[in-house]
């Protein structure tokens, strides 16, 4: 009887560990900051997760947003939709570079490429009841060849793109030419939710240049 008990107890503990370890597995860490995200004075904690939903361009990452309750983490809002996969970096692999949290901005930094390297940064404010994309800056670069830079003010429509192209000698690196321009683009609403879900082209008035605010590549 002795030896059948010890047999079910072991039993039990195996299966609640393995429960345990797929609980803990189905989720990790990469990312967490703390901060003030709706100006009450208490800081949010947002925390981004590695899953382990598989797609064509990787793992899925869930940002969550979470709320200090009497002392205990609430989940506030959270989204699948804001961070890149983790093989959507070209190249590099993994594009995701960060977050930070600063005057009440969640910004989330992003980078990758090959030849080609591009970088941006999304910058969200709690507005409306939602997270809002408020801000969009980007540099796609290809050393001794051409820069290109876009900064996107949502909230105004203000869009300021600049392209520098240049070339190396020997020892020094020259701008030859530069083609500048600024814009308004409003009407553009992008929340934590729905940031990756579908595509945003932008063509520049002046030099038709395309910037892709969203690519919505699923």
């Amino acid at each position: 009887m002795k030896i059948a008990i010890l047999k079910i107890t072991l039993l039990l503990n195996l299966l609640t560990f393995s429960q345990e370890k797929l609980e803990k597995s189905e989720f990790e860490i990469i990312a967490e900051k703390t901060g003030d995200l709706d100006k009450d004075g208490i800081d949010e904690k947002v925390i981004v997760y590695e899953t382990n939903e598989k797609t064509n361009f990787g793992n899925t990452r869930e940002i969550q947003i979470l709320k200090n309750k009497s002392g205990e983490w609430i989940e506030w809002r959270k989204s699948r939709n804001a961070v890149l996969k983790s093989e959507e970096g070209g190249f590099w692999g993994d594009p995701f570079e960060g977050i930070e949290i600063k005057n009440g901005i969640l910004k989330i930094h992003f980078f990758g490429g090959s030849n080609w390297k591009w970088s941006y940064t999304d910058k969200y404010r709690f507005q409306n009841n939602k997270f809002q994309l408020v801000g969009y800056s980007e540099v796609s670069f290809r050393n001794c060849y051409v820069w290109e830079t876009n900064d996107f003010n949502l909230s105004t429509g203000k869009l300021i793109s600049k392209k520098e192209y240049e070339k190396c000698g020997e020892n020094d690196k020259e701008v030859y030419k530069r083609e500048n321009e600024t814009f308004y683009k409003k009407g553009i609403k992008l929340t934590l939710q729905n940031r990756l879900k579908k595509e945003i082209k932008i063509v520049t008035p002046k030099y038709g240049r395309e910037i892709y605010i969203a690519n919505g590549i699923e």
